[in-house]
């Protein structure tokens, strides 16, 4: 979005300020409002994802047992059911037993929302990280 830049003003406590701006400096970050405007547009991803409502961007992280019996062929349907939204996958062999998978999303927030269900699903997955934003 490129809209006009808005001045605004926020009360918080001192403390909480000063803590802030630490760890700005830590992280070698100059600009408070940058981080402001970045905080204010994961907010935002995080409320549409939650209320299903307008389209985002994503993430799905994987690991699974590529031993399982069916897991690859399960993982590979379901991708080709949503292909609207996969954008791209990255496989990746982790060690011997385990692969990693990174499946990028993109669509609208209760189609993403109903893959990531479906992900629930299937037997073998040992974790998905989920990480949904926007384009704002």
């Amino acid at each position: 979005m490129g809209g006009k830049l808005v001045r605004f003003g926020v009360t918080v406590p001192g403390d909480v300020l000063e803590e802030f701006d630490r760890r700005l400096e830590r992280a070698g970050k100059d600009n408070r409002s940058d981080v402001i405007r970045q905080l204010m547009r994961r907010h935002i991803a995080e409320e549409r994802w939650r209320e299903e409502d307008g389209q985002v961007y994503g993430t799905v992280t994987l690991i699974y047992a590529h031993h399982s019996s069916t897991i690859t062929k399960d993982l590979t349907a379901l991708q080709h059911d949503h292909g609207e939204l996969v954008v791209c996958t990255t496989h990746v062999h982790a060690d011997h037993d385990t692969c990693l998978e990174c499946v990028v999303l993109r669509g609208d927030a209760s189609r993403v929302r109903a893959f990531v269900e479906a992900l629930g699903t299937i037997k073998g997955i040992k974790s998905a990280e989920i990480v949904i934003t926007s384009g704002m």
